[in-house]
Parts: C-alpha cells; sequence; structure tokens
C-alpha cells in the first residue's frame, strides 16, 4: 500500500531577510524554523532543507540496511548512520555522505561495507537524490 506524507512551509519575505517555518503535517511533530542564514551560514536554532534531506536520508539508509542484513541473516543489533549534506549558495547541494557503524554479530567488515553499499544505492531516499554524489564510510563497531 502506497503512503503519502505531508509537510507544509510558510515563507515570509525575501530570501535573504525573510523566515519560514516548516510544519510536520503527517506526524503533527512540530513546527520548525527556518531561514536563509540558517541554511548558508550557522544554523542558529533553525533548520534547512539541507538538515531535512540528512534526517531523511540517514533514517532511509538506516531501515534499508537493516532489511538487507537481516534478509542475509545477519541482523543488525545497532546502527549509528549520520549523512552530511554540503549546500553551496549559488550551487546547490554538492554531496552527501553517509556515515555507519554497525554492530552485526556473525558479520565480517567486507560483508557489512557490501551491504552498506547495497542500501545506499538501493534505499529511496539515495535514488530520489541521484542528482548529487553519494558518499560512504562504513565500517563495524
Amino acid at each position: 500500500m502506497a503512503t503519502t506524507r505531508q509537510a507544509h512551509t510558510v515563507w515570509e519575505g525575501t530570501l535573504i531577510e525573510g523566515k519560514g517555518v516548516v510544519t510536520f503535517d503527517s506526524s503533527g511533530i512540530g513546527e520548525y524554523d527556518v531561514s536563509w542564514p540558517s541554511r548558508s551560514e550557522a544554523a542558529n536554532g533553525k533548520t534547512s532543507p539541507e538538515e531535512l534531506i540528512a534526517a531523511a536520508h540517514s533514517s532511509c539508509f538506516s531501515m534499508a540496511l537493516s532489511h538487507g542484513l537481516a534478509g542475509a541473516g545477519t541482523p543488525p543489533t545497532k546502527l549509528e548512520t549520520k549523512a552530511d549534506v554540503t549546500f553551496q549558495p549559488g550551487t546547490g547541494i554538492t554531496g552527501i555522505h553517509l556515515t555507519v557503524e554497525g554492530t552485526v554479530p556473525g558479520l565480517d567488515e567486507a560483508a557489512f561495507v557490501k551491504a552498506a553499499e547495497d542500501a545506499k544505492a538501493n534505499c529511496p531516499v539515495s535514488q530520489a537524490l541521484t542528482g548529487t554524489t553519494i558518499t560512504l564510510s562504513a565500517k563495524l563497531a
């Protein structure tokens, strides 16, 4: 069954001097401030599209890797994934780097890296972001 999730943003003002609020409608988890300075300089307590992409990518990748490992008979005990999304004003998103450290009983480092590469290539968010370079560092804990 397909699912659809919703969020919306209300923006006021110009790009440089304006501000917005992004609301997570489907989950109801809250409203978060967003602004150009929080995107192109320091976060200062606000979020950005890149941080939201990082959250989506790290969680999707973790789910895909967990599923792949379990399907191969080596379910993980723990996966810790970080996504670094780089934004260059005037250019856009220039890359995403995923870093994962896993605790997977009965699996060696090479097999873990192979499973992580497969998850990177096949998780739905990676597939949606094929317009940017996605790199990966993977290791066992």
